[in-house]
């Protein structure tokens, strides 16, 4: 399944997960573009107590994340298509939280647990570079910066030494390279936490971004920005700012499944 760019193996529902032994491994050799299928991540779903559903997200490195913004939608629409399906909306459960989501066609728009974290302007020295940094939790840890000429930045470099920073141990921080374009939309490239590497897109550091440069520009109320992902894929988040933190927070954007098929384990 893609989500603007965004690629990911699907498997599931899913009774019992264990079946598969390691997921860890099996994870490093289904997202391998080789030797595998090849994806920026293992989306595995099955049975919740809590929830509709609940989702299980491993990098391509094997780690397990807590959340993954495009991940979920992919899982809402791939839910939706199933069979059974009786509604557009679902409740999925991940380790940040429970996440709404709701489906319309392939648009499929998906409510954020509420941010938290929120620290900005952080000096942060990287090879003798003083920079000034923003960070955010979205279900994931995200850094914010802001530049000029986004295209030309060397995201992959600069982002893996920001994310094993230690400002951001133990468990480091995926990076976000913002550029505005006016003051309700941004362009955005992103270094990925697990996928170490530059992905086409990121839904949780699109929300993280949005949510920065509202605090830095004095947004308040309810609010919409568009955020170009380097996919070309456009990204809406809409958000509600009530100065002690955010609420309402969503993401939408589109979805589709590219194919189905077997993997030999």
């Amino acid at each position: 399944m893609v989500a603007a760019g965004n690629d990911f193996v699907v498997i599931g529902p899913l009774r019992n997960s264990r079946e598969f032994g390691s997921l860890r491994w099996l994870s490093q050799k289904v997202c391998d573009r080789k030797y595998g299928i090849g994806a920026d991540g293992l989306l595995l779903v099955g049975k919740s107590k809590v929830a509709d559903v609940r989702m299980r997200i491993f990098n391509a490195d094997g780690s397990e994340a807590e959340m993954c913004g495009n991940g979920a939608r992919c899982v809402a629409l791939y839910i939706s298509r199933q069979p059974s399906a009786v509604s557009r909306q679902l409740k999925i459960e991940t380790r940040a939280g429970i996440i709404d989501s709701y489906v319309n066609n392939c648009n499929v728009k998906i409510k954020l647990t509420d941010p938290r974290l929120l620290k900005l302007d952080i000096p942060l020295k990287v090879n003798s570079h003083s920079l000034k940094v923003n960070f955010i939790n979205t279900g994931v840890p995200h850094c914010v910066i802001f530049v000029e000429g986004l295209d030309k930045i060397g995201v992959t470099d600069l982002g893996r030494q920001i994310r094993y920073h230690k400002q951001f141990l133990p468990f480091g921080t995926n990076v976000d390279f913002i550029e505005m374009i006016n003051n309700n939309s941004l362009k955005i490239r992103t270094y990925e936490r697990g996928v170490e590497d530059e992905t086409l897109a990121c839904g949780t550091g699109s929300v993280a971004s949005a949510l920065v440069c509202a605090r830095k520009l004095g947004l308040t109320g309810s609010n919409k920005i568009n955020v170009l992902a380097k996919s070309g894929d456009k990204l809406k988040i809409y958000f509600k700012d009530c100065r002690d933190g955010f609420r309402n927070v969503w993401l939408e954007g589109s979805a589709e499944i590219v194919y189905k098929g077997a993997y030999y384990v």
